[in-house]
């Protein structure tokens, strides 16, 4: 049985790594590149959201397993 929590870090996993991905794709088009430094740097940052939401969905992982007996 889940609890509310954890079903909660679940989709704030899924949601980190998707800004985190849609940001990484972002940095590949020249258009975005070459804009400026400051549109470059947030999307630098949004894109380390994608190993942290990873890392949040492997921690969800080892929570919500169950246990051997």
């Amino acid at each position: 049985m889940q609890t509310q929590k954890s079903s909660r870090l679940l989709g704030v996993a899924v949601v980190m790594f998707g800004v985190g991905m849609i940001a990484g794709i972002a940095l590949l088009f020249p258009a975005v590149r070459e804009s400026g430094t400051v549109p470059v740097t947030v999307m630098y940052v949004l894109a380390m959201c994608a190993p942290l939401g990873l890392f949040l969905g492997l921690v969800f992982a080892l929570l919500s397993g169950r246990r051997s007996r």
